[in-house]
């Protein structure tokens, strides 16, 4: 890939974007080389000769989303905050930071996660897992519960609460959507706050 980081940064980045939405929309199977090449507006002959075949611009796209996103969670993450709800603020905060920048980098990171192509799964296996346990770190771990009423099970809160993102996501992936991230996660927080009401105690 010596030849890709030869050209200029903002083409650089405009390729890696292009190929996180083809891949994220079509999973590496159906992706192909021309669509990635055309959603970027380059010739297909110029993905072959930056990054040398489609296996290897989709496992250098899951090692560098991976980094982005690790960096967004050294730069938001803080251990003060304990609260669950607060908590999953923090996640949403951390994904509207790296959608402005690399707006379907999510879309391909869930993608990724319902990657079972034999002919990359084995070579993703170890960043779906670290991925995976840096979620729950930062939703599960030092978390407080007890402000949770008695009858609620925060897991079961938590899988209701990443469907709800999951489909904010797929809201903020539209093209009319691109620059209301912030909108939308304030909405988010709305909905955030309106949980807190329904399954805390009520006199927390």
């Amino acid at each position: 890939m010596e030849n890709f980081f030869k050209i200029r940064a903002e083409k650089q980045e405009h390729i890696i974007n292009a190929a996180f939405a083809v891949f994220g929309r079509q999973g590496y199977k159906k992706a192909s080389v021309a669509g990635i090449a055309d959603t970027a507006g380059i010739a297909k002959g110029m993905v072959t000769y930056y990054f040398g075949s489609k296996k290897n611009l989709y496992l250098h796209l899951c090692e560098m989303g991976q980094k982005i996103v690790t960096e967004k969670v050294g730069e938001y993450f803080s251990k003060d905050i304990t609260d669950f709800f607060d908590k999953v603020r923090m996640g949403i905060e951390i994904k509207v930071a790296v959608m402005k920048e690399h707006p379907a980098l999510l879309q391909f990171f869930v993608s990724m996660l319902n990657e079972h192509d034999e002919d990359v799964a084995g070579d993703i296996r170890e960043i779906i897992d670290e991925s995976t346990m840096l979620g729950n770190q930062i939703l599960m771990m030092d978390t407080d519960f007890s402000k949770f009423r008695e009858d609620v099970d925060p897991q079961i809160v938590a899988k209701f609460i990443n469907w709800a993102g999951n489909g904010l996501l797929t809201d903020l992936q539209l093209l009319e959507n691109t620059n209301k991230f912030d909108e939308f996660a304030q909405e988010f927080y709305k909905l955030l706050d309106l949980m807190k009401t329904v399954f805390y105690c009520s006199t927390n």
